[in-house]
């Protein structure tokens, strides 16, 4: 055994940059859909409309996962963006096996208290989206890899959904116990994926030229990164929360918004979700070809605010009965992920490249995650004090109509700082580099 995984390690490393990025590119896709086995599987049941403490049975499930989730986004800021390379595969498999103990501790303990194990399940979970992504950053294809990789947020939420409502039908497994057999599907894949970006080799010296070296940061490094782009990250933060809310409502409550539509089938969620990760992989990666990174960067921001476009005029066209439910929710949804996946794949990539600042991108990502799924959290709480009458539906439209708004209106301000903040950089850089003879002698006016 350890002579094939020698023999396998030299072959990785004299593969040439474009087959090494598509074997990384594949592996934290799998690796990342594997993962989704552990954390959403739950949401492809309904299950009994009881109440804990007056709260729906299903969302308070819901929410406890969401707290462990959000916890670990507010630790990963520091553990992430701190974490060195070594010890990274071990880390992830550890992460995984305290998830699906959570999973199997909620399918032994009795309702209504096994909810509490979905805080243990979800903690871990949240730190895996940096260790994986951290294989994959700072490299000349990170935006495809990081594109192929988050395309797993679409479509391994329906391919879960699809999977634990198999189990369920065609098997007769019980609800409680089919988010622990939907992990243990999926694990062998998580653990093979994890060998491979292990042993991949690391981004070469032309990748550090052109991406900027990648490098742990210190509290004194992400205090200096966040007063430097503190405008730009606010704005960037408040997006991309509006995103995360979206994104949970309805891939929490898919199956409530489909029997909304009156839409049903075991396939549904994976063909809808497939569509749209094929589209959005196909937009972002057209965004390799474009070397500029400041031109990139702007690009990125198009695609967010026609996003935000896209996922507002297809409600309102849905709401005039001018499209059905189907056309609708492929729509929203390739709205939502248009402007919501280029925050986990390649904004932040192309911004640390724009600027030429040493750091890595798990600090700023989770710094906005962490606020993101603050802000979900807070909207599920807000949801149970509506009355009755006001289905998960018809809320998921109402959030849909003022993100897409205030979206499009807070990606225009960001584009526009982040290019500003480009030019005034430039300059200053042109200022220090003047010799104090050329400055005196007036070789080089400064405007």
């Amino acid at each position: 055994m350890m002579k094939l995984k020698q023999r396998i390690k030299r072959r990785l490393s004299i593969l040439d940059e474009r087959t090494i990025a598509i074997i990384l590119a594949v592996a934290a896709f799998l690796c990342y859909t594997s993962m989704y086995s552990f954390r959403k599987s739950f949401t492809a049941s309904a299950f009994a409309s009881d109440s804990v403490f007056g709260i729906d049975y299903k969302v308070c499930m819901v929410v406890v996962q969401m707290l462990g989730y959000l916890f670990s986004k507010f630790y990963g800021i520091k553990f992430i963006s701190e974490r060195k390379q070594q010890n990274r595969g071990k880390h992830l498999i550890f992460l995984i096996c305290i998830s699906w103990a959570g999973l199997f501790a909620f399918a032994l303990c009795p309702k209504p208290w096994n909810v509490i194990f979905l805080f243990i399940n979800g903690f871990p979970l949240g730190m895996v989206w940096g260790l994986v992504f951290s294989y994959l950053e700072g490299r000349r294809f990170t935006e495809i890899m990081g594109a192929v990789m988050s395309v797993s947020l679409i479509f391994a939420s329906g391919l879960i959904k699809t999977t634990g409502r198999w189990l369920i039908s065609s098997f007769g497994v019980n609800e409680f116990w089919m988010p622990f057999l939907t992990g243990a599907l999926f694990f062998l894949p998580f653990v093979f994926c994890v060998w491979i970006l292990e042993h991949a080799p690391g981004p070469t010296a032309v990748d550090k030229s052109l991406r900027t070296e990648r490098v742990a940061m210190d509290n004194k490094m992400r205090g200096h990164f966040f007063n430097t782009f503190m405008p730009g990250i606010i704005l960037t933060i408040i997006i991309y929360t509006m995103l995360t809310i979206l994104r949970d409502v309805r891939d929490n409550f898919e199956i409530e918004i489909w029997q909304m539509l009156h839409l049903k089938g075991v396939g549904i969620f994976a063909k809808v979700d497939g569509t749209i990760a094929l589209i959005v992989l196909l937009l972002i990666g057209c965004l390799i070809m474009v070397k500029d990174n400041l031109k990139a960067f702007r690009l990125i921001h198009y695609m967010i605010i026609m996003g935000f476009l896209i996922a507002g005029i297809s409600t309102y066209l849905f709401s005039m009965q001018w499209i059905g439910g189907l056309s609708w929710m492929l729509l929203v949804g390739l709205g939502l992920y248009m402007a919501y996946i280029p925050y986990n794949a390649i904004f932040f990539e192309r911004m640390i490249a724009t600027y030429r600042m040493k750091s890595n991108i798990g600090f700023v990502m989770y710094m906005a995650d962490s606020v993101g799924y603050l802000g979900s959290f807070l909207i599920l709480i807000n949801k149970e004090f509506l009355p009755n009458s006001v289905t998960w539906g018809g809320y998921f439209i109402d959030l849909v109509y003022l993100a897409s708004f205030i979206g499009a209106i807070l990606g225009i301000f960001s584009l526009l700082y982040f290019v500003r903040k480009k030019e005034q950089m430039s300059t200053e850089n042109d200022q220090e580099i003047l010799t104090p003879w050329q400055a005196t002698k007036g070789e080089v006016q400064i405007s």
